[in-house]
């Protein structure tokens, strides 16, 4: 019994500790991916290129052709002489044939090879595709991730807020019984740090419904009072290197049209194969032999299909049109890419320099809120200019919070943009 209690006292204590546990940015990144319903694509997109190109490869095996058939003829051949001393047996008008074909190929200008190539250029830009979806998986992430944690900031200011409030109204309360304060300035008090409550009940509301949309995103439970780490601040250097999913699929693209040009050129090359022919009728391949028996064909085949010259030439411009816009659409891609990166670079600065003067003002709006707070306790001014200067503080600090927020979040971006 003593060992079960200690078990129980073990697991109590643990419990709080589990659920304090912080998510941090890359996992939720991790899982968030993990759980879209679309990467399951990846393993679809593995297998088949798997399957294509094996069937692909089949066609070095031997080809083997079985048919039969059987004809009655109106006419047959026959000589019109007849020789001395020898009867020939005229063919009958119904013949019958069951024949085998095996052909094997032994070059094909390498058209299955360019096959094979094509099918795995198809396959990749098809997980490229799939990469370029799941980047806006990482940017839901980051829009409900950064929220989470703007709205743990305003809370933690909220709690300073109703910590000098009760330090005010506390003393104000002692005042009010020995005299020296008034009513009204103690209901003001009251009614302020009620309103600061009820915004604090909003804020958590707020707070309830993002952690929900993060659980659903990453397909985890996660309570009210899931803990978010704060990612750490980064020195972000531009960087003309760009890699994302969208320039790997043109560059996959690229490579299929290749791929198809090599398969244009296998077509017009000459093809050799060996083959046999094998079976059972009546007549074979002796016309004057008049029954049923065996009979083979065996030897070495060379085809050259003139006819695809007509189209080389055409087929060969459009690879060379295809090819040319997919590099204006990858050029056009790379030039929005770095103008929108310049944009976030210039937000980046802005946002680091609107955090220094944030510092300032906070120290400047602190030193007046304490005198205030001062001269509210001695009766020099009422509790609206207390208030007063009490909001400019909280709204200098929820700039600093709401900038920081957005630094990290830029910061997070420029990477996502980039693709590093």
């Amino acid at each position: 019994m003593k060992r079960l209690k200690l078990i129980m006292v073990i697991g109590l204590v643990a419990m709080p500790i589990i659920a304090q546990s912080k998510l941090t940015l890359n996992e939720c990144y991790d899982k968030a991916r993990a759980n879209y319903p679309l990467i399951k694509q990846k393993e679809y997109i593995a297998k088949t290129k798997e399957y294509n190109v094996s069937n692909v490869w089949k066609g070095y095996l031997p080809q083997i052709t079985i048919s039969g058939q059987a004809t009655y003829q109106s006419d047959v051949t026959s000589l019109p002489i007849a020789l001395p001393g020898m009867k020939i047996e005229s063919l009958t008008q119904d013949q019958y044939k069951a024949i085998a074909d095996v052909s094997q190929i032994i070059y094909d200008g390498g058209i299955m090879s360019a096959q094979a190539n094509v099918q795995r250029a198809s396959a990749d830009i098809d997980e490229q595709k799939l990469e370029v979806e799941l980047l806006k998986v990482k940017e839901r992430v980051n829009q409900i991730y950064f929220g989470i944690l703007l709205i743990d900031e305003q809370l933690t200011q909220t709690e300073l807020i109703k910590k000098d409030l009760y330090a005010s109204l506390n003393k104000l309360n002692a005042a009010l019984a020995n005299g020296t304060a008034t009513k009204p300035n103690v209901d003001i008090l009251k009614a302020e740090l009620l309103k600061t409550e009820q915004r604090e009940i909003e804020i958590k509301s707020s707070r309830k419904a993002f952690v929900e949309m993060l659980g659903l995103l990453i397909n985890q439970r996660l309570n009210e009072e899931a803990k978010l780490e704060l990612p750490q601040t980064q020195s972000i250097t531009e960087s003309n290197e760009i890699n994302r999913p969208e320039v790997k699929l043109y560059s996959s693209q690229e490579n299929l049209i290749e791929n198809q040009s090599g398969l244009t050129l296998a077509k017009i090359l000459p093809k050799a194969s060996l083959f046999f022919q094998g079976g059972y009728g009546k007549p074979t391949l002796n016309m004057l032999k008049n029954n049923f028996d065996w009979f083979y064909i065996a030897g070495a085949r060379l085809t050259w299909a003139m006819s695809n010259l007509y189209t080389y030439g055409n087929e060969s411009e459009v690879i060379a049109l295809n090819k040319k816009s997919v590099e204006a659409q990858k050029e056009t891609f790379l030039l929005n890419t770095n103008l929108s990166l310049k944009q976030q670079s210039n937000e980046l600065e802005k946002l680091n320099s609107l955090i220094k003067v944030d510092k300032q003002i906070i120290e400047i709006r602190t030193s007046v809120k304490e005198s205030a707070k001062s001269q509210l306790e001695n009766g020099v001014i009422t509790s609206n200019d207390f208030i007063r200067e009490l909001n400019a503080e909280d709204q200098a600090k929820q700039n600093l919070a709401i900038h920081t927020i957005q630094l990290l979040l830029a910061q997070q971006n420029y990477k996502l943009t980039t693709g590093n």
